[in-house]
């Protein structure tokens, strides 16, 4: 089993949740967050701000800022984390930066919490 974490924009949850689903996975979990890729900072405006320029401190302090995104986290079987990520790509994928990342990690044991029930069996096929 593996978790697929996706970091994806906030307008482009729905045709998320359709393509997933579409593609025979149903099951996922959605939050908010806010976070930042590298980003460039325009060493024009750096050097402005250091100067006093106050034009050039309001463009700086806006470049940093944290954006609102999604995490967006599917577990499923081996066989379906390449299915899971082109997926994932293939709908979020703009080509401009902000599009998001994703991150597959090892699952050990999934148990349903109402009848205690341990396996794999739990999971999108």
């Amino acid at each position: 089993m593996k978790e697929v974490m996706a970091i994806i924009r906030m307008n482009m949850m729905n045709k998320t949740k359709r393509a997933l689903s579409d593609a025979g996975i149903s099951s996922m979990t959605a939050k908010e967050a806010l976070g930042r890729g590298r980003g460039q900072v325009d060493l024009r405006l750096l050097e402005g701000a250091g100067m006093g320029y106050e034009e050039a401190i309001a463009l700086l302090g806006q470049t940093n800022r944290l954006r609102p995104k999604r995490v967006l986290t599917v577990v499923v079987h081996e066989a379906m984390v390449e299915r899971t990520v082109e997926t994932l790509i293939r709908c979020n994928q703009t080509g401009k930066p902000g599009d998001g990342k994703i991150f597959v990690l090892p699952v050990e044991e999934v148990r349903r919490i109402r009848a205690s029930e341990p396996g794999d069996s739990l999971l999108d096929r």
